[in-house]
């Protein structure tokens, strides 16, 4: 079966309302049978007191990412859950977007780690995460 990129993308954001990611205006921009991209406006809403991109917005991008990454290569209605996450922040920014890509460090058949880069419009490295999701079986109804 080839990978349909755009129908991943429409998928990824097609569910977002009414959710962190919208209110983070998180957007899906790249994907490929390996990786996944989302983009994130830098402004107000993610400042800390200082004026630059806070942390736990960095880290909210990240496990968004990397839990939906995990979604598109799990397409048997598994229930997927992040479990733990760790960032380091290298860098700050203001104003832009950042992006956040994972790739897939390890694809097991319970849990997935994911490897989280962060950069700014400029392709410099913002925060670096990694994420391990569970994949639980789909609660029958």
């Amino acid at each position: 079966m080839s990978f349909d990129k755009e129908k991943a993308l429409a998928l990824m954001n097609g569910v977002v309302k009414d959710t962190l990611m919208e209110t983070l205006n998180i957007e899906f921009i790249d994907a490929g049978e390996d990786f996944l991209t989302a983009k994130m406006p830098v402004d107000s809403r993610v400042y800390q007191p200082m004026g630059i991109l806070h942390g736990g917005a960095t880290v909210a991008l990240a496990e968004t990412v990397g839990s939906a990454a995990s979604r598109m290569i799990v397409r048997d209605g598994s229930i997927i859950k992040g479990i733990e996450i760790n960032a380091n922040h290298l860098k700050s920014v203001s104003t832009g977007n950042v992006y956040a890509t994972a790739k897939v460090i390890h694809q097991g058949r319970t849990t997935h780690l994911w490897e989280i880069r962060v950069v700014n419009d400029q392709g410099q490295l913002i925060s670096i995460c990694k994420l391990t999701n569970i994949v639980l079986p789909k609660k029958n109804p």
